[in-house]
């Protein structure tokens, strides 16, 4: 399992731990309480993430996308998907092109 993975997988279970708990002392628990809210704040997380892949930052990429990350694990928790739910999702999609995957879609 690579790095990435176990911090991932470690930071879910901090959040989902959150879940019920005083929004007022928890930004998790806030985020699980507030879709919507989980929604808006990783979209921000994105666009900064994005602005900083445009200016060439490497350390503020980073630094976003650690912020993305978190974000979007809340958003999944918030919404009830699991990260095997994702996982079935990626593995339906592996061994074809993302232009087939596509064009493949419903419209």
């Amino acid at each position: 399992m690579s790095r990435f993975s176990e911090v991932v997988e470690r930071l879910a279970a901090v959040i989902e731990s959150r879940r019920g708990g005083d929004p007022a002392m928890s930004w998790s628990a806030k985020l699980l309480a507030d879709p919507q809210l989980a929604a808006k704040k990783m979209a921000e997380e994105a666009v900064e993430t994005a602005l900083a892949a445009a200016q060439n930052d490497h350390e503020a990429v980073a630094g976003e996308s650690a912020d993305l990350v978190y974000h979007w694990l809340a958003l999944l928790a918030a919404c009830g998907v699991s990260l095997d739910d994702v996982a079935a999702k990626l593995e339906a999609r592996e061994g074809r092109s993302g232009i087939e995957e596509k064009a493949g879609r419903a419209k």
